[in-house]
């Protein structure tokens, strides 16, 4: 996908940071469109189908947890990958936007070229997932994993999970029985470039057991993961 292909919403209440980090990312040659606050937010996100959303946490009328919890309820946005740009600890924010479904956090102040780097190694993944070819199926008891749609059916109906949960269901379902070490887990869905705080896995974890029940996947106390049909 070439770059000004690439459409990314940036939200955030304060016109300096967003003229900033506009700017930084149309010089890249990315397309940008912009919000002020959640409510908005979710309007140009629908109209615009972002490839990526870099979402500030506090906001007037609706924060950033909020808004991320319903544009992940939105068909059209499943495969937009959110990122949160926020000044607050990670300790209460961060585990909060993995629980509403976010892929990633970044920590504002953050440098141009750090913030730069971030993007492309988010966006890496983005086309890591639309990779063409021939679609990849799993199949295991009642659920369906179809990579190349980025969808799960789970006993004929459709489970909506964003990007790094269905990644990380993908990864564990295409080996049943096999044990994923948190490291491997850690540099094959999220990435060497990205850093992640160490309850990342087990938050995506349990989101999962949530949705699809808590027995298909596995904890190997110590070691990490594992599917099991």
């Amino acid at each position: 996908m070439k770059t000004n292909d690439i459409c990314i919403l940036l939200v955030d209440d304060e016109p300096d940071i967003i003229e900033i980090i506009r700017y930084n990312l149309a010089a890249e040659g990315y397309r940008v469109v912009t919000a002020e606050n959640g409510k908005q937010a979710l309007k140009v996100a629908k109209e615009n189908h972002p490839h990526l959303i870099i979402l500030d946490v506090m906001m007037p009328e609706m924060d950033g947890i909020e808004t991320c919890i319903q544009m992940r309820k939105e068909p059209e946005l499943t495969n937009s990958m959110i990122t949160f740009l926020t000044a607050r600890g990670e300790d209460y924010s961060q585990m909060a936007g993995f629980d509403a479904g976010a892929d990633d956090y970044i920590t504002k102040p953050i440098k141009p070229k750090v913030l730069i780097s971030k993007v492309k190694a988010l966006l890496r993944r983005f086309n890591g997932g639309e990779a063409g070819g021939k679609a990849e199926i799993i199949t295991a008891g009642n659920l369906e994993i179809n990579r190349e749609e980025y969808k799960v059916v789970k006993g004929g109906e459709e489970v909506m999970l964003p990007r790094k949960e269905f990644e990380l269901l993908f990864l564990l379902a295409s080996q049943p029985g096999r044990v994923f070490q948190r490291d491997e887990i850690l540099e094959r869905v999220w990435g060497n470039e990205v850093v992640v705080g160490g309850r990342t896995i087990d938050v995506h974890i349990r989101k999962l057991r949530e949705k699809l029940g808590g027995e298909s996947i596995q904890t190997i106390k110590g070691v990490g993961y594992k599917f099991v049909e």
